[in-house]
């Protein structure tokens, strides 16, 4: 079959590039083709027309590729030009194609000089081109010119960077002649991504603009400043013949009559020119595409597979088909109520490892934002006591009260509850605009049906709201409830009597009892024998070093005002049985008022009472105040979730031993009857154009990929390539400064 297989694949590889480029898709392809390189006035344009033999590109001074233009050439008996962006449209004025060029350029980039990495598409069908891929790309500049950003080099050499990277492309490094080649910036740039030269073909231009006594007969022979791939040398028209409209087939044959009548190369004239630099990259870009076949089928090949399952359910696709949308619909919703259970529930089949979502985020709220806030709002301790100050004093009015009021406490207390509001209500808020997230983010599957999407967001949001004002108003009721009833009951709260136990007092073991006035301690138990009561005022404790021999923990209560406690003893000794005891009994103490000798430094910063009995008090109910609304607090952490959960996420029923999820329950039901009470539901179905248009490359993308992989298969496996020469040393790039304007001048008739 020949080389049949090899000549197709260069079309092939264009048409793979129209039918992906649409959706930005054919730079992810890395498709073999050849990146033009040099800098401003190195000729790039002028070798590129000459493989056209026609002028069609804009010309100026400055930069005048501002956006690269990937030129596709095709061998065919008819001459026309054909942009990807004016697809259908045919361009056989040559004139008009580089019009069009300079307009669409101007449309991304203005008139500044700026430039843009986004490329223009050219196919050229002619019978006077050989088939190839080129890109022109912006030349190379360092100094900003007019309205230019001060950083034109560096997004020129980004844009450069973005296709010679890629091993699948080859380099065309173009030099002047009259220039030092030892510092061209397009063989620099090779070097950087091409260090070993296997994708770097060098082009020498303006050969006839040398010096006299001067030429390049050396570098074309490659051997001095070599490359692996080596050099052609070409001859543009000048300047004078593009103003004076010389005609490019006349300047093709004036070039090889140069090379021809040369004496230094005459000898490589069938090596030089454009029609030989020509077929060389056809050659060579056919010889690359062949030599990256197999990582290119792999390549198109996992394409083709991810987009087969979409493709095939696209090519059966009838929008208009009201059996095909009723369908669709129910499909949707029912996929979307899956969606939500599964971010709610956690069971989702692709686990986010970056940030928590949906359920996770809800849980987060429950147990750690909750408790946070409620954390904010325990009152300074110098303030509650103030507060509470205030609130026996008031009681009392003119009157000296003997004993602790409970008004007082209630009074704290309710204020304390009634504090709870802005917290909950907070924790509200959180949790509705969780599920409005989630729910947002089930819905953008959506997205292909704007009409679907906007009144199902519409439907779900509504009921959210409408589901979040209940909760609301439940979530005050029970804060209402905790301030309609103080249970000073409670069988967490300290009360008067926190704490019972059997300590051993001196050498006997009593039954004691620690209320907020006093320790009594009994025979026994059964408490019918006391056999003291000693009040609390003016008592602190201090420890008492365990003995050598004994196994009780030991700690003695004393007056302050070196009174005598009980009896004749101005200390009483009291000894547990384990620490955990010994601690329990001292956090009771202190709860009770009785603080240790040496701790009075805890309570700095806190107002200092005059009134021994009011300060009594106020200890007192502060206590109470403590263990309450830890109560409070504790159940308030509970119910909460609790609350929310029931009235805002779960509609709790039983069916086969599994709890639904209240939103699956109304999306899969509710959603869609009032759906379809919208008496619109063909118009909710209508596809949105980003979709028709998705669909539409998906199918072009997927006969695109099936076609190439066809003509792949094709290729012969015994076809011939010609083999890449062996390395050369090109550490001459980087270090060598040798200015070749001047070589030594050959003798005349070598």
């Amino acid at each position: 079959m020949g080389n049949r297989g090899m000549e197709d694949l260069i079309p092939l590889v264009n048409q793979l590039q129209g039918a992906l480029g649409s959706v930005g898709q054919s730079c992810h392809l890395h498709l073999p083709q050849i990146a033009v390189v040099g800098g401003q006035s190195a000729g790039k344009s002028s070798v590129l027309e000459n493989f056209v033999g026609r002028d069609f590109l804009p010309r100026g001074s400055g930069i005048v590729t501002r956006r690269p233009l990937i030129l596709q050439l095709l061998n065919s008996d008819t001459e026309y030009g054909e942009f990807f962006h004016c697809k259908g449209k045919k361009f056989t004025d040559f004139d008009e194609i580089c019009k069009e060029i300079e307009a669409e350029t101007l449309r991304l980039t203005g008139s500044n000089k700026s430039i843009s990495p986004v490329p223009i598409t050219l196919q050229i069908h002619s019978p006077h081109v050989l088939n190839l891929t080129l890109v022109d790309l912006p030349g190379i500049t360092k100094v900003p010119v007019g309205d230019q950003p001060a950083d034109i080099e560096y997004q020129i050499r980004d844009i450069i960077m973005q296709y010679i990277c890629k091993e699948n492309c080859l380099i065309l490094a173009v030099t002047p002649a009259n220039s030092d080649l030892a510092n061209s910036d397009a063989l620099k740039l090779a070097k950087d991504v091409d260090p070993q030269g296997q994708r770097t073909i060098g082009v020498i231009t303006k050969l006839d603009l040398m010096d006299q006594g001067t030429n390049a007969r050396e570098i074309l022979e490659n051997r001095l400043l070599p490359l692996r791939r080596g050099y052609i040398g070409v001859v543009n028209r000048s300047q004078k013949d593009i103003d004076g409209k010389k005609d490019i087939k006349a300047a093709l044959e004036s070039e090889r009559k140069f090379f021809l009548s040369h004496p230094a190369y005459k000898h490589l004239a069938e090596k030089m020119g454009t029609p030989y630099l020509q077929r060389i990259l056809n050659q060579q870009l056919t010889n690359h595409i062949r030599d990256t076949l197999p990582s290119f089928r792999s390549h198109l090949q996992s394409l083709l597979l991810s987009l087969h399952k979409e493709a095939e359910e696209y090519k059966h696709f009838s929008p208009d088909d009201p059996a095909r949308r009723t369908k669709t619909l129910l499909q949707l919703v029912q996929r979307l109520a899956v969606d939500f259970e599964k971010l709610i529930e956690g069971s989702g089949d692709r686990v986010d490892t970056v940030t928590l979502s949906g359920g996770a985020r809800i849980n987060k709220i429950f147990h750690e934002r909750f408790p946070s806030e409620l954390a904010k709002i325990e009152s300074d301790e110098g303030k509650l006591r103030q507060e509470i100050n205030y609130a026996i004093r008031n009681i009392h009015g003119v009157r000296t009260g003997l004993f602790t009021p409970d008004m007082a406490f209630e009074a704290i207390v309710k204020k304390q509850i009634s504090s709870l509001k802005e917290p909950c209500i907070k924790f509200i808020d959180m949790v509705s605009q969780e599920l409005c997230s989630t729910v947002y983010q089930c819905i953008s599957k959506l997205s292909s049906f704007p009409g679907l999407r906007d009144e199902t967001e519409r439907i779900v949001v509504t009921e959210i709201r409408e589901q979040e004002s209940k909760c609301r108003d439940q979530v005050l009721m029970l804060i209402d409830i905790q301030l309609a009833y103080i249970n000073t009951k409670h069988e967490d709260f300290i009360g008067f009597t926190n704490n019972i136990g059997i300590m051993k007092g001196g050498a006997k073991e009593f039954w004691f009892i620690l209320s907020t006035e006093s320790l009594s301690w009994f025979r026994d138990e059964e408490e019918k024998e006391k056999k003291y009561m000693l009040p609390l005022d003016n008592l602190k404790l201090r420890d008492v070093e365990k003995g050598f021999m004994s196994s009780k923990f030991v700690f003695a209560i004393f007056n302050t005002e070196s009174r005598n406690v009980y009896k004749d003893y101005r200390c009483l000794e009291l000894a547990c049985n384990s620490q955990e005891e010994l601690d329990s009994w001292k956090a009771s103490l202190l709860r009770a008022g009785v603080y240790p000798e040496k701790e009075d430094g805890f309570r700095n910063g806190l107002e200092k009472f005059t009134n021994p009995q009011l300060e009594r008090q106020v200890e007192t109910i502060r206590n109470l105040v403590d263990s309450y609304m830890s109560i409070i607090y504790k159940t308030m952490r509970d119910l909460m979730p609790k609350t929310v959960m029931h009235l805002m996420i779960n509609s709790v029923f039983e069916s086969k031993s599994r709890i639904y999820c209240f939103k699956l329950e109304f999306i899969s039901s509710e959603l869609l009857a009032q759906l379809y009470a919208l008496g619109e539901c063909t118009s909710l179905m209508d596809e949105s154009p980003e979709q028709r248009q998705h669909r539409e490359e998906v199918l072009r993308k997927h006969v695109a990929l099936k076609e190439a992989l066809a003509v792949i298969g094709e290729v012969s496996s015994s076809t011939c390539t010609t083999p890449l020469p062996p390395p050369v040393d090109s550490s001459w790039i980087k270090h060598h400064r040798y200015t070749w304007m001047h070589p030594p001048a050959i003798p005349s008739g070598k």
